[in-house]
Formats: C-alpha cells, structure tokens, sequence
C-alpha cells in the first residue's frame, strides 16, 4: 500500500505517546497520526468539533484503556455504536495485561489488545508491527462520510 495511513493516537501519558512517535521517524511507515488525549477529545476529533474541524478521517485507531473524563472501554461503546465509526479497527495499546479488560474490550468489538511493553524497543517494535499488518497485510475499510455513504448509496 503506498498511501498514508490516517492513524489516531487516543492516549494521556507523554512518554508513550512520544515512543509511538518515535516508532515512525524512520521514514519507513507513511503513517500519519493525530494524537488526542481522552476518548473525550477523540469524539471531538471524529466529529470534526472545536480544533478538530479540519482533521483527517482516522483510517486506524490505537487507544489507551485508562484515560480521564472517557476511558477506553466509554470510547468504545460510543464509536462502536455508530455506523460511520464503527468499521474503523481499534487497537487497545494499554498495560493492563487483566483478563477481565482484554475480554471486556473485545466484547465492545476492538479489533485487537496489546499489552504495552515497559522496553522502549519493545514498545516501537510492537507499535510497528500492528501498524505492519494494517497497513500492508490487511485490508483497511474507506471511511467515508455519511454524506458520501448517502451519494454512493443512490447510484
């Protein structure tokens, strides 16, 4: 695939957002990734709200599971829910390694749970890899806007 991946980063520590940061400035990945910090700001972004009114339609989504004001599992159940949202594939990047968690966020239909690794190399190698296989073994779905859905839909 040689387009650039729409990623968005909802995530509040700084130190793994600069570490995810960090995984692409090899220059390897086109990616670019929009960083939030609570699942909160991250409906603001989808919604194009506020400082989001120009952003880009998130192509991947990585997501923190504790997070202030909307955690993980809140941001979730509120974009899982929509029909334009709900085809775009989350990635849990947290480090609880709780089985309750794991099972609970793949009830709310993420598409894959990563526990963080606490190495630095770990932590790039593992964001590199996930966005591997979105970005060149899988197939991503077109987020398109409602508006756009609707004209397709008519012909």
């Amino acid at each position: 695939m040689n387009n650039v991946l729409e990623i968005l980063l909802v995530e509040d520590n700084e130190g793994d957002i600069e570490m995810t940061q960090r995984a692409f400035q090899d220059g390897k990945s086109a990616c670019n990734i929009s960083v939030v910090n609570d699942g909160m700001e991250a409906l603001d972004f989808l919604n194009k709200r506020g400082d989001y009114a120009n952003a880009p339609s998130p192509q991947l989504i990585f997501l923190d599971l504790n997070m202030p004001r909307m955690d993980g599992k809140q941001f979730l159940d509120a974009i899982k829910s929509e029909a334009q949202w709900k085809p775009i594939p989350v990635i849990m990047f947290t480090s609880s390694e709780s089985p309750k968690d794991i099972r609970e966020c793949y009830e709310r239909h993420a598409s894959c749970y990563v526990v963080k690794p606490f190495d630095g190399k770990e932590f790039i190698d593992a964001v590199r890899r996930v966005v591997d296989v979105w970005n060149n073994l899988g197939q991503l779905p077109c987020i398109c806007s409602v508006a756009h859905i609707q004209k397709i839909n008519k012909k």
